[in-house]
């Protein structure tokens, strides 16, 4: 991936099999990350498996200080940072009944965490000329999604997080993006389906185009071209790696109009 060659990234939520795919696409275009997640065995062990260009440091993104160990640590590892991937997040939803408590647990880890992560990266951007933030959204930041509202007004917000930081720094030649995936193999996806990939696959089918759900690896490949250099003219974008669901439409694969005429 043109210009990832010795940059270096931190990446939130990289104990997870989508940040860890995110983390890991980075290095094979020659970059260097730092992994930020509260999750001290997946993340140590993904830091491990990826080699000596890899680190790992406990990260809480609702905590400042570990936010500012965080930094230090990718910094005094690698020598300055280039890029953020904010991919850490909460699936914590209980819909109408979600209590204060909750709602702010939840834009907490989802959106100020990520806010607070870019604010710390930026002066080491500013360092070192400039950076790329890639900032995770969701297909669900755009529609309505039964018991469902935390997560979502968080992803929606995020896409206006996105937007406005996107203005303010470019002046720093810091790009700032989002990607939106779909519904995607992931740590949540594998939990909620007891690990049977091909019954998520099968309850995914009707909501996507390509009729399945998407990889890791295909989010991570749009991800590590909003951070490279093949993306310089891109900032203030939203990405979708959806499979098609937000084209698909309520009418589906079902050929409406021929029911009217039936």
């Amino acid at each position: 991936m043109q210009g990832l060659a010795d940059k270096v990234a931190i990446v939130t939520g990289g104990a997870t099999l989508i940040g860890a795919a995110v983390a890991e696409r980075l290095v094979q275009a020659g970059a260097r990350v730092l992994i930020a997640d509260i999750d001290q065995e997946n993340g140590a062990a993904v830091a491990q498996r990826l080699g000596s260009s890899v680190r790992f440091e406990a990260t809480d993104v609702t905590d400042d200080d570990a936010i500012a160990r965080c930094i230090d640590t990718a910094v005094q590892a690698f020598g300055g940072i280039d890029g953020l991937v904010n991919c850490a997040c909460t699936y914590l939803d209980n819909g109408a009944d979600s209590s204060r408590a909750e709602w702010l647990q939840a834009l907490d880890v989802n959106l100020v965490g990520a806010a607070m992560m870019l604010q710390a990266c930026r002066p080491q951007m500013v360092r070192r000329g400039g950076g790329a933030v890639v900032n995770f959204a969701s297909i669900s930041a755009g529609v309505a999604q039964t018991g469902r509202w935390l997560y979502p007004v968080s992803k929606a917000a995020m896409q206006q997080l996105t937007r406005t930081a996107a203005l303010d720094l470019a002046a720093d030649g810091i790009r700032v993006n989002a990607v939106s995936p779909g519904w995607t193999w992931s740590s949540v996806m594998s939990q909620l389906s007891g690990g049977d990939r091909a019954k998520a696959d099968a309850v995914a089918a009707d909501f996507h185009i390509l009729g399945r759900l998407g990889l890791p690896e295909e989010v991570a490949n749009v991800v590590a071209f909003l951070l490279s250099d093949l993306a310089s003219g891109v900032t203030g974008a939203d990405y979708a790696c959806d499979g098609g669901y937000r084209a698909l439409g309520p009418e589906a694969r079902v050929a409406a109009i021929a029911r009217l005429m039936a």
